[in-house]
């Protein structure tokens, strides 16, 4: 199976505990990213416009936001788009008929209702990534090209290496940590490899030993992988090959695979 990108979701929601749980769980994902979260209709159809995600999660009252989710999608679907993004829309509306009407009108792929027993990001994210499939289906041959500014950018990609760090099991507590998150948001974006000055740039700016920065790093992948209760899934996250004599990955093999990892994914 081809590996693909992280599937990028605008959140277009008013509800701000609602933003929150989806952003925290998004968080703990390497296959989704969110591009975009406001409780406006039209700034929301901006973003979609400009940004090109995979799919929307549209709330259709949007109460305490600008406009509803009838206003986004009447626009959406009297604009043209090389590809139309999945929509689907969340709603404490329980009217059949309603429900019924959008489908109808509108060809939602799916529609939640908020009270119903399990309701909630991971709810939302399982039915997108399996709608995921019929969209690379019509977007396969199509190059898109997305609208987002530097600092947009930056967080997205400080998001994900957490969320990779998070997925392999590396603990927050642990100061490699911090130094890993670093390095590899460094290597990231240098046009070329170059693992030994980013340690040592680290190093610098932390106020600390090269040598010290180098075991720090160790000590956090070594206590994530000796740790950890699942190796096999561990080593699907991580597929790059391991040298027997070391057992584990070292700290330049470690922060390589996950910026050329980010790069495919993001860049």
């Amino acid at each position: 199976m081809s590996v693909i990108n992280p599937m990028k979701i605008v959140l277009i929601e008013d509800d701000v505990s609602a933003c929150k749980d989806f952003k925290d769980y998004a968080g703990t994902r390497t296959d989704i990213v969110l591009t975009g979260v406001t409780g406006n209709s039209y700034e929301g159809f901006e973003i979609v416009k400009n940004k090109l995600p995979d799919a929307v999660v549209l709330d259709l009252e949007l109460n305490m936001g600008a406009g509803s989710g009838y206003d986004f999608l009447e626009e959406f679907f009297k604009t043209e788009f090389d590809v139309r993004p999945i929509i689907v829309v969340t709603t404490r509306n329980r009217n059949f008929n309603v429900h019924t009407h959008l489908h109808a009108k509108y060809n939602l792929c799916w529609i939640f209702y908020k009270q119903q027993p399990g309701y909630g990001p991971d709810m939302v994210v399982r039915h997108l990534l399996r709608f995921r499939e019929f969209y690379h289906l019509q977007s396969s041959d199509i190059e898109i090209t997305t609208v987002e500014t530097p600092e947009e950018l930056k967080d997205r990609v400080a998001s994900r290496i957490k969320a990779e760090l998070n997925t392999f099991g590396i603990s927050s507590k642990l100061k490699g940590r911090t130094y890993l998150e670093e390095a590899i948001f460094m290597l990231t974006n240098k046009k070329r490899n170059e693992p030994e000055q980013v340690f040592k740039d680290i190093a610098i700016r932390q106020k600390n030993k090269y040598d010290n920065v180098i075991r720090a790093i160790q000590t956090a992948i070594n206590d994530a992988w000796n740790n950890t209760d699942d190796i096999e899934k561990l080593l699907m996250n991580y597929t790059a090959p391991i040298r027997k004599e070391r057992g584990t990955p070292s700290p330049t093999e470690f922060i390589h695979y996950y910026a050329d990892k980010i790069r495919r994914d993001i860049f």
